[in-house]
């Protein structure tokens, strides 16, 4: 089962709970020479347990380590745990090879914390032993340079034990390395098949799993007709209550295209639990009215309701971006599925969106449903979604597919404002990204960025750059 999560982005959490490994250690030789200052530093390690404990994550604390030997030990207790993120907090000096075989056998990540008692020293009063419990920074360089000669990635935050900006920047290194782990243990589905002719939208399956891990669900549309043929009046029934309280509904909803989505939507449902799936791409082009022509088309309300819920829906076929909308989901940004829509030259505006799934839980107000006599560019008719997300401030996040098989990271920081909209039953974002929209949409094509992405609230392009970080990953920010 998935539970609740936050009321902004996404409203159901990951099964797995990020889990982050934590050691705390200082100089075994310090202890017989200065007797008060090993309480003091266990004190630290204790308060900083208690911080971490409220940043949503499951805590594995393996303690105080003294010298080489119990930083061995802590090493097998965080291997053998699976963390996701693993955070070493320098209480004071100490050597790299305390911490360096925690790094090397763990597999996973390492946050190196500096956190001193206060601001500043009492320096009339303080002696060598009190002075020695803020030197926390003394062995940063020498784990960097341990850390990057044995090619361990080296990443830090320094600051005070009760620092919000200290703290705040731990909170964005366990935040992505939640969204590592959706990827690195994520199912994703893909359905159908390709957008004929949509060259920037193949990705190499693959790829997916070389560069984050986790594991893509070859789905067929069939294995949606079969679930969709066992929906039952009643289903269909309550699926209907559901979308009555979610959507505002235009005049031109028709009751026959409403129940077939909704049976769409149980059948959606259905399949995302058979097949345990995080995320799902999906397209098909049928023909004529049949059966699977119907399935693509009735997939927007379920669609939509899925990625409301955290399991990002993304049409098109379009893998990496329902991979950037789970990504966003999880930093708490929501994340809905864009493209480029039109330039607004006189307001100064990007407009951006989609005619397909939206996440619902990010709408700047109760969302509209609009059914449509034909869907631009694709075979079918049906209901359609149409909002824009929450004015402030945004982020648009792509996942890019480099020629030589690695992927990039590319983001860039907005806010959505008000303005006019079309009435065409589609998600519009206008989004003012605080210069030229010209001259910012061609920064943003130039660095090969696909034709799709995801729009999420809040300003992210640190927790994104830091998932980059985790993952060895280009980060690139227009």
């Amino acid at each position: 089962m998935r539970g609740e999560a936050a009321s902004e982005g996404s409203t159901m959490a990951s099964t797995r709970q990020v889990r982050v490994g934590l050691v705390a250690g200082g100089l075994g030789a310090y202890w017989p020479q200065f007797p008060d200052l090993l309480p003091q530093l266990q004190r630290s390690a204790a308060r900083v347990s208690e911080r971490m404990r409220e940043l949503d994550a499951e805590i594995v604390d393996v303690g105080f380590i003294s010298d080489a030997q119990e930083g061995a030990a802590a090493a097998e207790k965080l291997r053998a745990a699976d963390c996701d993120l693993i955070v070493g907090f320098l209480t004071t000096y100490m050597t790299a090879t305390m911490l360096v075989p925690i790094a090397q056998r763990s597999g996973a990540p390492v946050l190196l914390i500096n956190l001193q008692p206060t601001e500043s020293m009492d320096h009339a009063t303080f002696d060598t032993g009190q002075w020695l419990a803020y030197c926390g920074a003394c062995p940063l360089p020498e784990m960097a340079n341990a850390f990057q000669r044995c090619g361990i990635p080296f990443r830090s935050v320094s600051g005070y034990l009760e620092d919000e900006r200290a703290w705040k920047r731990i909170g964005g290194w366990v935040r992505a390395a939640a969204a590592r782990a959706a990827l690195r243990h994520g199912r994703h589905g893909l359905m159908g098949h390709l957008y004929p002719g949509m060259m920037d939208v193949s990705t190499d399956l693959t790829l997916v799993s070389a560069n984050f891990g986790g594991h893509v669900e070859v789905l067929e549309f069939d294995d949606l007709r079969v679930r969709v043929e066992k929906v039952t009046d009643a289903e269909a029934a309550a699926k209907r209550a559901e979308t009555e309280k979610i959507f505002d509904f235009a005049d031109s909803v028709n009751e026959t295209d409403l129940d077939w989505a909704c049976r769409v939507s149980v059948g959606l449902d259905r399949l995302v639990a058979d097949f345990d799936l995080d995320s799902l791409a999906y397209y098909h082009r049928g023909l004529d009215g049949e059966t699977h022509e119907r399935l693509g088309a009735g997939m927007i309300l379920g669609a939509s309701l899925l990625t409301a819920r955290g399991i990002p829906a993304a049409g098109e076929y379009e893998l990496r971006t329902s991979l950037a909308m789970l990504v966003m989901d999880r930093l708490g940004a929501g994340g809905s599925f864009t493209e480029f829509q039109a330039l607004d030259f006189h307001r100064g505006h990007v407009e951006m969106g989609h005619d397909g799934p939206a996440h619902l839980a990010i709408s700047a107000r109760k969302p509209l449903l609009r059914g449509l006599g034909v869907y631009h560019g694709k075979r079918g008719w049906g209901v359609s979604v149409e909002f824009d997300v929450k004015h402030g401030p945004v982020t648009a996040f792509g996942i890019i597919q480099r020629r030589d098989g690695r992927f990039a990271f590319l983001a860039s920081e907005g806010e959505t404002v008000d303005g006019p909209h079309l009435q065409i039953g589609n998600t519009t974002s206008r989004v003012d990204f605080g210069r030229d929209p010209g001259e910012w949409t061609d920064e943003w094509s130039a660095t090969g960025m696909s034709h799709h992405w995801a729009l999420g609230t809040g300003h992210r392009a640190g927790e994104l750059r830091s998932l980059a970080h985790l993952l060895d990953l280009e980060f690139v920010q227009i």
